[in-house]
C-alpha cells in the first residue's frame, strides 16, 4: 500500500494500493479516480510499502518514521438522523 502525507503534519490524508499510479506536481496530485487539488509537491509526500491499520480513515492516523499513532484531533463522524 502506499499513503499520501500532509508534510507539515504528518497525517495521513488518503491510501491506495501498490497498484495505483499516483502523479505529484507542482500544482496537485493526480490519482486513479480523481485529482487531489488541495495537496501538490510542495506540500504533501507519497509513502510507499506501508501497512495502514485495519480502522485507517482519512486524517484518523499520523505516520511518522514508519510508525502510525492516532491523531489525538481525529473524531468519529457524526451520522445523521
Amino acid at each position: 500500500m502506499k499513503t499520501i502525507i500532509d508534510t507539515a503534519t504528518n497525517i495521513s490524508k488518503y491510501v491506495f494500493s501498490d497498484n495505483d499510479e499516483l502523479g505529484v506536481s507542482d500544482d496537485y496530485i493526480t490519482c486513479p479516480e480523481f485529482i487531489i487539488a488541495d495537496m501538490d509537491a510542495s506540500n504533501a509526500q507519497v509513502v510507499t510499502d506501508v501497512t495502514p491499520p485495519d480502522d485507517w480513515v482519512g486524517c484518523k492516523y499520523f505516520l511518522i518514521d514508519g510508525a502510525w499513532s492516532v491523531n489525538p484531533d481525529w473524531s468519529e463522524p457524526e451520522l445523521p438522523e
